[in-house]
């Protein structure tokens, strides 16, 4: 199974009051994901290992602000390796000011994988998805290799009116270095942003009038935020210099 979009992202950072007043505001246009309607608090956890080369290229793409560029991450959606537990690979990346993503599902891996074996899984799944095709040039050209884990829990909403406008709350951002998916409780995480929320917002085409409204009554702007590389300068794998 493999998953394409290409939409647009905002990204804004918000202190506690701030976030609960937002997302009260937004209580009377958009409606929560069905899919956390009965999980605890309406969260899900996000767990991805990203990649970089040798001389953080990845990273420093993000920072200079290159309006093509792309990286790789394994993601799941639990802190937990259980057999029904999906594993993904994905490229996800920008082309000009449009993000898009890639993903395929590692069906035949997912329920014998260990972090042991999480190359093996890259480099020999059956499979001729071109995400697969990329990542393992990637893997042998550029020598990437995975460089730190990045959590959080998110609370989706979508539109009551389009459902493709959709804005999701991240919050308890800790980043950890590992080479592991599962790293368990030999590995401590850092807390990144401790206090704040990520808001992202995507959609295909534009926001609509009635959130563009609400960016204005509450004076918000965007930011050019990467979550792994908040957690890399975090961890003092990369530096902005």
């Amino acid at each position: 199974m493999i998953l394409e979009f290409s939409r647009f992202e905002f990204k804004y950072v918000l202190h506690k009051k701030l976030r609960e007043a937002v997302e009260s505001e937004l209580g009377y246009f958009m409606q929560l994901d069905p899919f956390v309607e009965e999980a605890e608090h309406n969260r899900y956890i996000v767990r991805s290992l990203y990649f970089d080369d040798p001389f953080n290229t990845a990273f420093f793409d993000k920072i200079d602000g290159l309006k093509k560029r792309s990286k790789f991450r394994v993601r799941t959606y639990a802190r937990e390796k259980q057999a029904a537990t999906p594993i993904f690979l994905e490229q996800k990346g920008r082309y000009d000011n449009r993000v898009f993503k890639h993903r395929v599902l590692m069906t035949e891996s997912s329920s014998t994988f260990d972090d042991k074996n999480l190359t093996e899984m890259l480099l020999t799944e059956q499979s001729n998805e071109s995400v697969l095709e990329k990542f393992r040039f990637e893997w042998f050209r550029k020598q990437i290799r995975p460089v730190a884990l990045i959590d959080y829990l998110r609370r989706p909403y979508f539109s009551k009116y389009d459902h493709e406008f959709r804005v999701t709350f991240d919050e308890k951002l800790t980043g950890t270095e590992t080479s592991e998916l599962f790293p368990g409780i030999s590995k401590t995480g850092v807390q990144l942003l401790p206090g704040y929320t990520v808001m992202e917002v995507k959609f295909g085409h534009k926001v609509p009038g009635w959130f563009h409204r609400i960016l204005q009554s509450y004076e918000l702007e965007r930011v050019p935020l990467s979550k792994i590389c908040e957690g890399m300068k975090r961890l003092n794998l990369a530096a902005d210099i």
